[in-house]
């Protein structure tokens, strides 16, 4: 078959658009996640019942997302957010649930998003190459070692619950050292990179506060 013959056979027949969407899937699994992966390792029983039990549901308290303090939290962040997250209403309902689901572990809701700025890139359906899931890119392993196997990492609440303890279990194995604690969580411990991507990441989504002359002015104006 001749060069010509051949590429006007190519372009028209099933198999170019058979290579085409393969070339796609693989450019957007590349582009989906950049995590390492947790280690699995071996866990006193005793640790695996105190996971389960921090992992095990809680209510989120009927007035949670009317407090102000978290109102004020989710307003402040949603902008840094708009062009990742574009819809609105799926923005404000992570925001929402990362403050709860941070809060509840102890965590910073700031270092959440750094986690997830990283880790995900806010792509709730993510996949790395190590098979990480989700926005906080936890390893499949954990569900059969503290849940479920009806748990499904791609759910928001269930992979930021899951992402949440498991963080919480190494800043505890870590006592406290959050360095050691990201590395232990990307796979990555003792090496730098990632801990200061997670701390890079978090300046994205700092909340710049009020000083005292400007709360006086906009107290000044609202009386006017």
């Amino acid at each position: 078959m001749r060069p010509a013959h051949f590429h006007s056979f190519f372009r028209h027949s099933p198999f170019r658009r058979l290579v085409v969407l393969l070339a796609s899937s693989v450019l957007l699994f590349a582009s989906q996640a950049h995590a390492g992966a947790q280690i699995e390792e071996a866990l006193a029983p005793s640790v695996v019942a105190g996971l389960q039990r921090s992992l095990s549901d809680r209510p989120v308290p009927a007035d949670y997302l009317n407090r102000p303090e978290v109102q004020a939290w989710i307003t402040a962040i949603s902008p840094k957010l708009a062009r990742r997250l574009p819809d609105e209403r799926e923005r404000r309902e992570l925001l929402a649930t990362v403050h709860y689901e941070g809060i509840r572990a102890g965590l910073d809701p700031q270092l959440l998003l750094g986690v997830i700025h990283h880790e995900s890139g806010f792509k709730k359906y993510a996949v790395s190459v190590a098979g990480a899931r989700g926005y906080m890119q936890v390893m499949p392993f954990w569900v059969k070692l503290i849940g479920n196997e009806e748990q499904n990492l791609f759910h928001l609440r269930t992979n930021l619950r899951y992402g949440c303890v498991i963080l919480r279990h190494y800043l505890d194995i870590e006592k406290g050292d959050l360095f050691r604690a990201l590395g232990r969580y990307n796979g990555s411990l003792g090496r730098a990179e990632y801990p200061n991507a997670v701390a890079a990441a978090m300046k994205r989504y700092e909340i710049q506060e009020t000083s005292s002359d400007e709360k006086v002015a906009a107290a000044s104006s609202a009386k006017q």
